[in-house]
């Protein structure tokens, strides 16, 4: 039998919206799809899928750096690949409706926040990227987050609870207050097992795993935070 939806209070309105970073909020499948010798999905969604695979059942916080190379090499791709990602990891973009959504959240007066399975130095440039996506353009008030925890500054990878609990002391709010947009399918598990609600941004329509069921699943950032905006 399927897992029935789980019930929330229509009422219920998070303090802190927080979001899984390199998936839900930003398209970093086509860099790593154009860093692949043949610059194709096709050994682009092998890497990363491998890459999903081991961060999530990696734990305890070992160099970022090593598990992209991990997985490029346990599919067969040349060094060349994971130095191509590397080196131009500046260059992730914003999915195209973030800058908006974001924008109107902010207004809405939630807290936002990313929590990612990444590096200090690579998490915070990526994250840098999307709040300058959704900056003002026209040399207004800029947009920042209001945490953004990494796996090296946690100590460890999603789906550990840990991972998801360190940006409450930081946003100085309880797990029942937030609401997690979950990019992949394992954060959809390891979110509500840490506590959260959760919606799943499923852009590219990854399979479900666990038994989770996320409030609301769609393949846009506007349907699926809608109700909360």
């Amino acid at each position: 039998m399927s897992a029935s939806r789980p019930q929330c209070d229509p009422d219920w309105r998070p303090k802190a919206i927080v979001f899984d970073l390199l998936t839900a909020l930003m398209n970093s499948w086509d860099l790593w799809d154009d860093c692949t010798p043949s610059k194709t999905a096709d050994e682009g969604r092998r890497w990363r899928e491998r890459y999903l695979q081991i961060t999530f059942g990696t734990g305890a916080y070992v160099p970022y750096e090593n598990l992209v190379k991990q997985a490029a090499q346990e599919v067969g791709l040349p060094p060349s690949a994971p130095e191509a990602l590397l080196r131009q990891w500046g260059d992730l973009p914003a999915w195209p409706e973030a800058r908006i959504v974001l924008r109107t959240l902010r207004k809405k007066g939630y807290k936002l926040g990313v929590i990612t399975n990444c590096s200090k130095s690579l998490g915070h440039l990526a994250a840098r990227g999307v709040e300058k996506s959704a900056s003002d353009s026209g040399g207004g008030e800029g947009f920042r987050f209001d945490a953004v925890i990494t796996a090296e500054e946690s100590g460890y990878y999603k789906p550990v609870k840990e991972a998801y609990e360190a940006i409450l002391p930081v946003i100085g709010l309880e797990v029942e207050d937030v609401l997690f947009v979950a990019g992949s399918a394992g954060d959809v598990q390891g979110a509500t097992d840490a506590g959260l609600k959760v919606v799943w941004h499923n852009k590219i329509g990854m399979a479900k795993k666990g038994e989770a069921v996320p409030l609301k699943e769609a393949q846009s950032l506007h349907e699926v935070l809608k109700e909360f905006m």
